[in-house]
């Protein structure tokens, strides 16, 4: 780790000085700069050294990965999309993309718990005033504290319009209503990102409103952490308010804008979510080979079995694809052009690929696949929530 961290401080004045705000190229290029890929090679060999070890004991006891994220956070694999002027590294979605990527190859549970810091600062960077900037994004940068989206509720999960929790003005604060659900980094969060109902009558373009929540305001119960089908690293409850103090400070941009501040962080989030399910399908096609190599049947290696090798072939091909409409709906988000539509198509795209990559490497395995024992039946559970989070298949469609 100590190389790692030197590895990281001498490119830190290149690429980690880059903002997402930098001059845009003037066309994509699919070649990697050496910058791009030596923060690859750093995510890669942390992966290799203290992620993937440590994966298998994260899933099986549920428990935070506290001394990981901070070892992360040391590197600059957390908040580095964070402004250069708030104390962050700059990256845009493309390079911050390339990190989440390498993140999931170890574990998706993990990488869900350091990407969701991602999802509540992004608001934050969209909507916030530069003194919200300083306070909240500038701690991210001075110690390996975590951050909480708080949207979804019981009832209302990819239908957003849906939610009511609700926050009243009353003279300069508003006071604060409702239970949200599925909050990752719930009950380890230091503030979230809430978006709450302001406008009953309103529709949903004009009725929400986003504050940043301070985690330890009176009012706040955080309930139990979730036992999950997998990421169970991840740290995932509900969150209750109960007449919530918030000062209108905390409130971020204008009332009843909410809603669109928090579809615009779905832009910006979302090929960071596919980046990380490309991940994980890197490592079961990865896992399925290694395996193919060494297990014989019926004399020779199932690799050189037909039926196998095509379904490695079938890896591949959509493991690429996938990667390049990351890589695709990045780039334009840098770019400062709108990429709503391609986003969509990455996370759709990506988190099936996840899903048939993982299936069909247990299938590979065979019965070995089927225990766990082996790699893949955690990544067949860990790739079921990628089609569900931060918008389902469905809802991208």
């Amino acid at each position: 780790l100590n190389t790692l961290r030197k590895s990281s401080r001498a490119f830190s004045t290149s690429l980690f000085a880059r903002s997402s705000g930098s001059a845009p190229a003037p066309a994509l290029g699919f070649q990697l700069s050496e910058d791009q890929l030596s923060v690859q090679e750093t995510a890669r060999q942390f992966v290799r050294e203290v992620i993937i070890p440590a994966a298998p004991h994260h899933d099986k006891t549920g428990e935070y990965p506290v001394d990981i994220i901070k070892q992360a956070w040391e590197l600059g694999l957390v908040n580095c999309h964070i402004p250069t002027e708030y104390g962050g590294l700059g990256f845009g979605v493309f390079d911050s993309a390339l990190v989440s990527e390498q993140l999931a190859y170890g574990c998706t549970g993990i990488q869900t718990a350091i990407e969701a810091n991602t999802l509540a600062e992004a608001p934050v960077i969209l909507a916030a005033s530069d003194a919200q900037k300083k306070k909240y994004l500038g701690r991210m940068t001075e110690e390996p504290l975590m951050a909480g989206y708080c949207v979804t509720e019981p009832g209302a999960g990819s239908d957003v319009a849906g939610a009511k929790t609700n926050a009243v003005k009353k003279g300069d604060k508003w006071i604060v209503n409702g239970q949200k659900m599925w909050i990752t980094n719930g009950g380890k969060a230091n503030w979230y990102f809430l978006l709450a109902k302001t406008d009953p009558a309103a529709n949903a373009g004009k009725a929400f409103t986003g504050f940043i929540v301070d985690a330890d305001s009176p009012g706040i119960t955080v309930g139990r952490k979730e036992w999950n089908m997998g990421q169970r690293a991840s740290d995932t409850r509900g969150i209750t308010f109960e007449d919530v103090e918030v000062p209108d400070e905390n409130r971020l941009g204008d009332v009843g804008q909410g809603f669109k501040v928090a579809m615009g962080a779905f832009d910006i989030t979302r090929p960071l979510v596919a980046s990380a399910a490309v991940g994980l399908a890197q490592r079961a096609m990865d896992e399925a080979s290694a395996y193919a190599l060494q297990r014989k049947t019926m004399g020779k290696y199932i690799i050189d079995h037909q039926a196998v090798a095509f379904m490695l072939a079938d890896m591949a091909i959509q493991i690429e694809a996938s990667r390049m409409m990351v890589w695709r709906a990045g780039w334009l988000r840098d770019q400062n052009k709108r990429n709503t539509y391609y986003a969509s198509i990455a996370k759709a795209l990506a988190s099936e690929t996840a899903n048939k990559c993982a299936s069909d490497a247990v299938q590979i395995f065979g019965g070995n696949g089927f225990n766990t024992e082996y790699p893949v039946e955690k990544l067949m559970r860990d790739a079921k929530i990628f089609t569900i989070y931060e918008g389902t298949s469905q809802i991208q469609r």
